[in-house]
């Protein structure tokens, strides 16, 4: 069981003391038959997870997850709201029993009763899972015991975890006055508690300031690098994209992408954002060779996008006068496309009297791979 478990997705009050004390003497508990499900093979992964499939009812929360989890690895784990992923890590965290489908912790099949492999995880819930009446010292020493740590190594222990987290000079406050990145941050440190193996981090930053947000993605790096396997779940692309080494899209219940982010982000191409004096009027003309929008400083312009369906034909003109000259034939793997596309949207302003002033090109990111996946549609 892990600490910092999403209580109030249970629909248990977290103010109980003694529901965290009967859920340690629970997790004592652990099935006769494990040995027999530990298959004697060389183990690679700290996780492995095939073929999770979840229903209430009529309802298919999880639809077919597949994904593993490698020591010192942070695997981002993405989708829209109600994709899946929740329900997924739930089942991971053992605090929802799959319909179907296996997960296995070191290359035995996980059971959420089993005292022993329960003991692998931490897992950090988006709701706040700590007593706020506490202060920082007694939820970690509370925490602690919970797992077993008494005496000097519960002190030492709740002092490492204090100064990891930045949270040794307000130890003493109580938690409920804590800033939300504080909070945060202690959201985190009962998690480590007990130096889980694995730890399952759900939105651990949203709503926190600059600051804590650095802190906790510092904290998140620290411990892949002591060896810890971390699943991420985060809306935040460029927190994804900057910690993480693959990343796993869920929609609709289902894997729609899991490879490591370069290898994603290869498959898309740059857009390019060609800055023009005007663009009142120009949409209709430039047709399917871009579109008519503004950049990031709102001034106009017009987007030509690798991404587009369709190859457009490579038109047949002169050099042209802004400069650049007939692009050359692209790179075998570049999209000829877009080549083509720059050159048939030059040649159309030029012919419509439009000036570009400048040109920019806006990289593959986590964010478009996302939305191209999933769709621009509003979530709920």
């Amino acid at each position: 069981m892990a600490t910092g478990i999403p209580l109030s997705r249970l629909s248990i009050k977290t103010d109980n003391p003694s529901f965290m004390r009967r859920v340690n003497e629970k997790s004592t508990h652990t099935t006769d038959d494990h040995e027999a499900k530990c298959a004697p093979l060389p183990v690679t992964n700290l996780v492995d997870v095939h073929h999770l499939r979840k229903s209430y009812g009529s309802h298919l929360a999880v639809k077919d997850v597949s994904f593993s989890l490698r020591s010192g690895e942070v695997l981002g784990l993405l989708g829209p709201n109600g994709a899946g992923k929740s329900t997924t890590m739930m089942m991971v965290a053992g605090l929802l029993a799959p319909s179907s489908g296996d997960i296995l912790f070191n290359g035995c099949r996980f059971d959420g009763r089993n005292h022993d492999q329960r003991r692998l995880l931490g897992v950090v819930p988006q709701e706040y899972a700590i007593y706020q009446e506490l202060n920082a010292i007694d939820n970690l020493l509370f925490f602690g015991k919970l797992y077993g740590l008494r005496g000097q190594a519960l002190k030492s222990r709740c002092d490492e975890v204090l100064d990891q987290i930045g949270l040794v000079d307000s130890a003493h406050r109580p938690s409920g006055n804590y800033s939300g990145g504080m909070k945060r941050r202690l959201n985190f440190g009962v998690a480590l508690m007990h130096k889980p193996r694995i730890l399952i981090l759900d939105e651990p930053t949203v709503g926190v300031d600059p600051q804590s947000r650095s802190h906790l993605m510092d904290c998140v790096r620290r411990q892949a690098a002591e060896g810890v396997g971390i699943i991420y779940a985060s809306h935040y692309m460029e927190e994804v994209q900057s910690i993480c080494q693959r990343v796993a899209i869920i929609d609709h219940g289902e894997v729609l992408a899991n490879d490591s982010i370069p290898h994603l982000l290869a498959g898309l191409t740059a857009d390019l954002y060609l800055y023009v004096d005007r663009t009142t009027g120009i949409a209709s003309e430039i047709g399917d060779l871009g579109r008519v929008g503004t950049g990031s400083d709102g001034e106009p312009a017009v987007i030509v996008t690798g991404d587009a369906p369709g190859i457009v034909e490579r038109p047949e003109t002169t050099p042209l006068r802004y400069g650049l000259g007939s692009l050359a034939d692209p790179d075998p793997c570049q999209s000829p496309a877009l080549a083509w596309r720059l050159q048939a949207a030059l040649f159309k302003l030029g012919t419509l009297g439009i000036r570009v002033l400048r040109v920019e090109t806006q990289q593959s990111n986590l964010e478009r791979l996302f939305l191209k996946l999933t769709g621009k549609r509003l979530r709920d």
